[in-house]
């Protein structure tokens, strides 16, 4: 994708982003400096939160390549370099190289897009060069309630800078339904052998969460399905009675982030409670706790169950966050614009209103850097230039901006 010419003023967020402050942190402290929401709480192991800065991070410098957009959700880059992006009120746009937004594509289905809810994520296929299949996810209501989908369509650009969406087909619906707006997930991703993985949320209120521990239901899940739907025959509850087959992990709180490392493994973070976001690397049939287990407390201050942090049978994460970054869009570093950040995970942060830079040794954290943009970030992605991308968002809805993260 080519270099973008920007005009940057006019812009309040363009303003804010020419004065945002370079890293003012003490080489090798953490990060995180501010009064944690659960004191009492102790990590597990060393460095399992509140990681080190590295000793080289990067000067970057935040461009504008586009704004004056609807509320997006997500983005994903066609091979011709344009960007697909997903606006949380139903609508699907074509982004030009030059940052201008094409006329909705036709053919998206209906969205709730109440509350946390709206049309979501989207993947390309893995051969969507030939095939132009994409699958997205959205919240949708039904006749009982409403709940986190998945759809498979063909995506048929026009010269207009438009499209549409052909043979639009609901592979997957998470089940039971539940009448809520809060925590539908959901991000896609599609593994090394064509597998597509669905994260999604366990609805937030006390009386459906519990069922992040219950088999037979698909809330609070990663899922592991065929391009059709269907659950893959090595899933780990394929075989268990009673179980949901697509299931590949449970105990999941609200997973907005998921990417695949340099391994073709999946990692994800979850929104966890006030002090409680996770990194964690699901494996099949893992018991990841929630809402039985969980660093952090509940937001009006009370602890969460028993309020433990470990238990017998289920995972730690593999870091955590107290304060919370408010997770959302997630990308492993492996180009070569920004070097510093080869190997790295690069997480949108809501409440942190930046990137942040999860730097792995072994699976296991070593440093952490925040890259400041004073805006929500809702995704991440790596560019076909190895340059970063960042979707903002206005907090409360709103337009949103695309911005392109190099070295200074």
């Amino acid at each position: 994708m080519k270099r973008l010419s920007l005009l940057l003023t006019g812009s309040a967020l363009s303003a804010a982003l020419i004065a945002a402050p370079a890293f003012a942190q003490t080489t090798g402290q953490p990060v995180e400096t501010k009064r944690p929401n659960a004191p009492d709480q102790r990590p597990a192991f060393a460095g399992q939160t509140r990681a080190p800065q590295p000793a080289q991070m990067p000067k970057i410098a935040p461009e504008v390549v586009a704004e004056d957009l609807p509320h997006l959700w997500a983005m994903e880059f066609l091979p011709d370099g344009r960007m697909l992006v997903t606006a949380k009120q139903g609508a699907m746009h074509i982004i030009s190289e030059e940052g201008e937004a094409g006329p909705a594509i036709n053919g998206v289905p209906d969205v709730l897009s109440g509350g946390q809810g709206g049309l979501l994520d989207v993947a390309l296929a893995p051969d969507f060069a030939t095939s132009g299949m994409i699958f997205f996810s959205f919240s949708e209501e039904r006749e009982d309630g409403n709940g986190t989908s998945v759809a498979s369509a063909r995506l048929v650009p026009d010269d207009n800078g438009g499209g549409k969406l052909e043979n639009v087909n609901v592979i997957f619906r998470q089940m039971p339904s539940y009448d809520g707006n809060k925590h539908f997930g959901s991000r896609l991703v599609f593994g090394p052998n064509d597998e597509l993985y669905v994260t999604v949320g366990e609805r937030s209120d006390p009386e459906p969460r519990v069922q992040a521990q219950d088999l037979s239901s698909g809330l609070g899940n990663v899922f592991r399905i065929d391009r059709s739907g269907k659950a893959l025959p090595d899933n780990p509850f394929v075989n268990r009675e009673g179980a949901q087959p697509e299931i590949w992990s449970y105990g999941h709180r609200n997973l907005q982030s998921a990417t695949l490392d340099g391994q073709g493994r999946l990692w994800t973070v979850e929104h966890g409670p006030r002090g409680g976001d996770e990194l964690n690397r699901p494996e099949a049939g893992r018991n990841y706790g929630w809402p039985e287990v969980t660093y952090g407390i509940d937001y009006s201050g009370a602890p969460i169950g028993e309020g433990i942090t470990a238990m017998r049978e289920t995972e730690q994460p593999v870091y955590y966050w107290d304060p919370v970054i408010a997770p959302s869009g997630m990308a492993y570093y492996d180009a070569d614009l920004i070097p510093e950040w080869k190997g790295a995970f690069l997480i949108g942060g809501l409440v942190a209103q930046g990137v942040v830079v999860v730097h792995m040794d072994d699976d296991k954290v070593a440093y952490e850097e925040r890259v400041p943009l004073q805006a929500r970030i809702r995704d991440v992605k790596v560019g076909p230039d190895g340059a970063v991308y960042a979707v903002t968002e206005r907090r409360g809805g709103g337009g949103s901006t695309i911005l392109r993260l190099t070295k200074s």
